[in-house]
């Protein structure tokens, strides 16, 4: 992996060109409500979005956003971390969540938590068993109507 890179993405453009691998973990999104969410969690939540790059292509994305609550303390939250379909099972998204994990060490923030659909068993092992995650909670959702 001599060719990678990871890169934070500030421009319109950057952002839309991670759309494509963004899309394969939310696929509810079209593109333009994609770049409206994106802004507004950048403008208002302090969102992060970065891209990991293989010989110029990015082949995986995460969004996270620093927090503190009394749980968890400082902490930061992975939003979305997704790796292209076609690329998985390279090494790319441990790459990606270390930078992530060293990002927060770096911003004196004492863990990183995510929350994985219950259907992504892969993901889970992965968290779990490749990069030492510990189930912490279950998460849960009521849509206001």
């Amino acid at each position: 992996m001599s060719n990678v890179k990871v890169q934070e993405l500030h421009t319109e453009g950057d952002i839309r060109a991670a759309f494509p691998i963004m899309k394969q973990l939310r696929t509810h999104l079209d593109e333009g409500t994609y770049l409206q969410l994106v802004q507004a969690a950048r403008e208002e939540d302090q969102y992060r979005l970065f891209a990991l790059y293989d010989s110029g292509d990015i082949v995986a994305v995460t969004g996270f956003k620093p927090m503190i609550t009394l749980y968890y303390g400082r902490f930061v939250w992975v939003c979305d971390l997704v790796t292209d379909n076609t690329k998985r099972s390279k090494g790319y998204g441990e790459t990606l969540l270390d930078f992530v994990h060293n990002w927060a060490k770096e911003h004196q923030y004492e863990c990183v938590a995510l929350s994985s659909g219950l259907q992504r068993e892969d993901a889970h092992r992965f968290y779990e068993h490749k990069m030492g995650y510990a189930k912490a909670s279950y998460v849960f959702r009521k849509v206001l109507e």
